[in-house]
């Protein structure tokens, strides 16, 4: 029942690729669809370019600020040191003159106290003993005349101490005030400071906002290029598949497999074992499904050949840039060749009606057993078919 069922399905099969012309309702991207890509791409430039623009404005009046911020800051390092200066001379001088005043009232009390006790003799016995004991009026009036010298040299003492006292105070004064003129200095730096900083701060949030917006743009950017970039390609594969389809229902005398003159693709594969049979399912729930067969289309509603083997490895894992979306011939190089008689599920089947690279115009998935899963053209749609059923098989698999 199996063999009869395979050699129905290749005889429906070289009937639909004998009488089915290779034209698709839709067979590829618009060069509409590509014009409004590149006016999206354009648009997208357009403004990435103008928020670049704003971006380099901000950042630039960002360095301005922060280098008014770093001036400020050092001002205000600068004032805070001669602020530390200040007080601390406003200290010795406050020591000092303390310690004159002091030092003029102990003055005041030793000369006061030998004033009274050598000429009003109002003292204790210690204070006239040297008058009590003198040897006589010559010896008393030599005691008497060294006390009135004293008396002499003690009140010019006094009076420069009082002198000292004046200039003591006078010097505390002056550093008292030279400390409040740079605690006003440093305040003022402080606040120019604290202007600048902010200033900066509020800047640099709005560099960090507008790179922001930048990044968004770029990406919107380098998405609407990939768009566009995308349907170019795939417009110039879905005509380069197409003419080598139309070629194939054109030319005669293809043979059923192609002998083997040793083309070469990968030396690695990019898969395990659960991928391939992964790849296999999702094709197979395509063609359950009878889902369309459209030109330049890789899903999800709708499949040309080289798209449904696209979409399959996708599905199973694979992504660009190690998985992209090719057309037929290109993925024969881009596979590792396996010979016919070692292919396992998920291997890719190509066709060709010359026998060469350039001219392979069909790629179906291996499905085991001698079968395949494939798009096959408009009028068959995707189907569960023989490899045998498609003219000018390569002597080779490919192993994504």
């Amino acid at each position: 029942m199996k063999k009869y069922r395979a050699v129905s399905c290749a005889l429906i099969a070289i009937l639909t690729l004998s009488t089915a012309p290779a034209v698709a309702k839709t067979p590829k991207p618009t060069l509409a669809q590509i014009e409004a890509a590149k006016k999206a791409e354009a648009a997208k430039k357009k403004a990435a370019d103008a928020q670049a623009a704003q971006l380099a404005a901000a950042n630039q009046s960002l360095r301005t600020l922060t280098a008014k911020a770093n001036a400020a800051t050092a001002l205000y390092i600068q004032a805070q040191r001669e602020l530390v200066i200040a007080e601390a001379a406003a200290r010795v001088a406050a020591q000092y003159a303390a310690e004159t005043a002091a030092a003029v009232e102990e003055a005041h009390r030793v000369i006061g106290k030998l004033a009274a006790n050598a000429y009003i003799l109002g003292g204790n016995m210690s204070d006239i003993e040297p008058l009590l004991s003198a040897n006589g009026p010559q010896d008393l009036m030599d005691q008497l005349s060294t006390l009135s010298t004293l008396g002499s040299k003690n009140t010019v003492a006094l009076e420069r101490f009082k002198a000292a006292e004046v200039i003591a105070r006078a010097a505390k004064k002056a550093a008292d005030e030279a400390k409040i003129v740079q605690q006003k200095a440093t305040d003022k730096v402080a606040a120019a400071k604290k202007v600048a900083d902010e200033a900066k701060a509020a800047q640099a949030k709005e560099v960090a906002k507008l790179q922001k917006i930048q990044d968004q743009l770029m990406k919107e950017l380098l998405s609407a290029r990939k768009v566009r970039i995308t349907l170019e390609q795939q417009r110039q594969l879905a005509l380069l598949e197409e003419a080598q389809a139309n070629q194939a229902t054109q030319t005669t005398g293809q043979a059923k497999i192609w002998p083997d003159i040793g083309f070469k693709g990968r030396s690695t594969i990019r898969t395990s074992e659960a991928q391939r049979l992964k790849a296999v399912e999702f094709a197979k729930k395509q063609v359950l499904a009878r889902k369309p067969y459209v030109w330049g289309t890789q899903g999800p509603n709708t499949f040309d050949c080289s798209g449904l083997v696209y979409a399959a490895y996708k599905y199973a894992g694979l992504g660009w840039p190690n998985w992209d979306r090719l057309n037929s011939a290109l993925y024969s190089g881009y596979t590792k060749h396996v010979s016919l008689n070692a292919l396992v599920p998920g291997d890719l089947l190509f066709y060709s009606y010359k026998g060469s690279i350039s001219t392979i115009h069909h790629i179906t998935i291996y499905a085991g057993n001698g079968m395949m899963w494939e798009a096959n053209s408009k009028n068959a749609g995707l189907l569960y078919s023989s490899i045998y059923s498609v003219k000018g098989l390569m002597p080779f698999g490919g192993r994504v």
